[in-house]
């Protein structure tokens, strides 16, 4: 079992093979990593950008007078 072992080890071929096979393994799991931060960033821009809108209209109805605000929800409640 040993010299089965040994000669495994001292093959070029087979070390070769080995090392393509967990080369290719870890290239693969750092692109699912590179995917999966790419993602999220650009889930974070987007939740960005629709809290920046969401701002912006919460600034536009703080400016406008009570009475017109009454006005503008009135329209989209149902009766």
């Amino acid at each position: 079992m040993s010299a089965l072992l040994a000669w495994f080890l001292t093959n070029p071929t087979v070390l070769a093979i080995g090392v393509g096979i967990i080369g290719a393994l870890g290239w693969g799991f750092h692109q699912r990593l590179a995917g999966a931060r790419a993602e999220r960033s650009k889930q974070a821009e987007a939740e960005d950008a629709a809290r920046n809108v969401a701002d912006q209209i919460d600034n536009d109805i703080g400016a406008l007078p009570d009475g017109a605000v009454r006005k503008e929800l009135k329209s989209w409640a149902r009766d």
